[in-house]
């Protein structure tokens, strides 16, 4: 997924050409869904919003004017359609409550990871990161599994690259908090006991 390849399909959709815009899609379907799944946390809902998304990129795609990456206008266009889905289904965030002791929890939690198998890791952070608020699942999706840059976060979300970190830092602290329930091992019962 080069920028000039994306370029190269732009001016070819521009042109009238469909079937340079089902190889759009196509690049970009996965991104946007997985954005929108952690967004939004049913499939449906997401399946709807990736479409509503596409829809948008071909109505607005003569306006790209190419200042950022086509795959952080994309993701831009796929989280603001995600906020207007929640905010027509009156969705409220799921709140994580987090304690003064999570700070100094996060290095333990991380000590932890580092014992369980890369693959395992990796399907629980997924699973405890759609615990998560909306807008964190979000952020951790963007910075972590597309390793998207705070700057291009910043574009797509619309705030300060210095405030991206400082939500980044808030949603690992809830997700210590979530992966700590995890991770922490299950008390049995007196009566197993002796």
């Amino acid at each position: 997924m080069t920028t000039n390849d994306d370029n190269i399909l732009i001016a070819a959709i521009n042109n009238g050409d469909t079937k340079a815009y089902a190889q759009l899609v196509d690049r970009y379907k996965d991104l946007v869904y997985t954005l929108a799944l952690r967004m939004l946390k049913r499939r449906e809902e997401a399946e709807e919003v990736a479409q509503d998304t596409f829809i948008k990129v071909f109505k607005s795609l003569n306006k790209f004017k190419g200042d950022s990456k086509f795959s952080t206008w994309i993701y831009r266009v796929a989280y603001n359609t995600c906020l207007d889905s929640l905010k027509k289904n009156k969705k409220h965030l799921n709140n994580v409550a987090i304690d003064e002791f999570t700070y100094n929890k996060l290095d333990t939690i991380d000590n932890a990871l580092d014992h369980i198998i890369k693959e395992e890791k990796s399907t629980l952070i997924k699973n405890c990161i759609n615990k998560l608020p909306e807008d964190s699942s979000a952020l951790l999706t963007l910075f972590y599994f597309e390793e998207l840059s705070l700057d291009e976060i910043s574009k797509i979300i619309n705030v300060e690259a210095n405030t991206v970190k400082v939500k980044l830092f808030r949603a690992r602290k809830k997700l210590a908090v979530i992966l700590e329930q995890y991770l922490q091992p299950q008390k049995r019962p007196d009566y197993e006991q002796g």
